[in-house]
């Protein structure tokens, strides 16, 4: 019979062996997951854009995604004043560590898709759903008001209800040919109960889920205007 002493020393080394194992895999596998998620990362940039580019980038391989990304995309990332952050990489900026920041240290990333018919440019947004965060890409034509894609994630909203935002394909597009501003008042695009009345500035929001759709409501309104300074530099060169 084992004495307790070597029942004990036994399950420590057995333990000690297993966390040395499970680190060196880990650490092993830890450039293919980085590289994968790279590649989701540009698959939902692109999706949100896929009826102006002419492919669904879901279906492209990952060399092909990369192919299309470095040669049709420019990464540019601003700081809270709207003002171009040189040497900073767009693809390293996660928006939900930059919450945690006050609000005057964050930075945003923006990618400009050089298409046959003009620049499209893509603005990261992010809020608060029902239950957890939402996110999303917002994609405006080179008149820097006109909204040509969207595409939007979620952590944990209802399925069938909130989930609808990324899970039902009608919605995002029912943003495309919106416009963010009124004149020259900057008024976003909202997502209104019980029907869109304005054609150019609200979409429908999802049925029983009013708390996602104001989510995104406000997710756009401020999301959208943290670019706005760095979109009228552009005006003004042009």
């Amino acid at each position: 019979m084992f004495s307790n002493k070597y029942i004990l020393v036994y399950t420590l080394v057995m333990a000690l062996i297993s966390s040395v194992s499970l680190a060196f895999v880990v650490n092993g596998l830890k450039p293919m997951h980085d590289q994968n998620e790279a590649v989701f990362k540009k698959k939902d940039i692109l999706g949100s854009i896929k009826d102006q580019i002419g492919v669904d980038p879901s279906s492209l391989s990952p060399d092909e995604v990369n192919k299309l990304f470095s040669e049709k995309v420019e990464k540019v990332v601003i700081d809270a004043k709207g003002k171009k952050v040189e040497g900073a990489d767009a693809e390293g900026i996660d928006l939900a560590a930059e919450e945690k920041k006050p609000e005057q240290d964050r930075k945003y990333p923006l990618f400009i898709y050089k298409g046959d018919k003009g620049n499209i440019y893509l603005m990261s947004v992010r809020g608060n759903g029902l239950w957890d965060k939402i996110w999303g890409y917002i994609a405006l034509k080179d008149d820097l008001n006109t909204i040509v894609g969207a595409a939007f994630g979620h952590t944990a909203e209802t399925p069938g209800l909130g989930a609808e935002i990324k899970d039902n394909a009608n919605f995002p597009k029912s943003f495309q040919g919106k416009k963010i501003f009124e004149e020259s008042n900057y008024v976003s695009v909202k997502v209104v109960k019980g029907g869109a009345k304005n054609p150019e500035h609200e979409v429908d929001a999802i049925s029983g889920a009013t708390i996602t759709s104001v989510g995104v409501s406000n997710m756009l309104n401020k999301g959208i205007s943290v670019y706005l300074p760095y979109l009228e530099s552009i005006k003004n060169k042009s």
